[in-house]
């Protein structure tokens, strides 16, 4: 499991991926997530703007985020 560490209150879930690095770009990033690929909380999630915080769990590529 990843732990990002947020220094906002949320981070937009594009950002997120990016930050992690397992994606290269917002571009990869936007296609994962409309395409179904990311869990947010444990429920797929098309949303590109979804705001993540903490507590929050992401999903995606069997890589999970908290």
């Amino acid at each position: 499991m990843i732990v990002f560490e947020l220094d906002g209150e949320f981070i937009p879930m594009i950002q997120l991926l990016k930050a992690t690095n397992v994606v290269q770009t917002g571009g990869e990033a936007q296609i994962v997530v409309s395409e179904g690929l990311v869990k947010y909380n444990g429920k797929v999630d098309y949303r590109k703007r979804l705001k993540v915080k903490r507590g929050d769990m992401v999903e995606f590529d069997i890589k999970k985020f908290r």
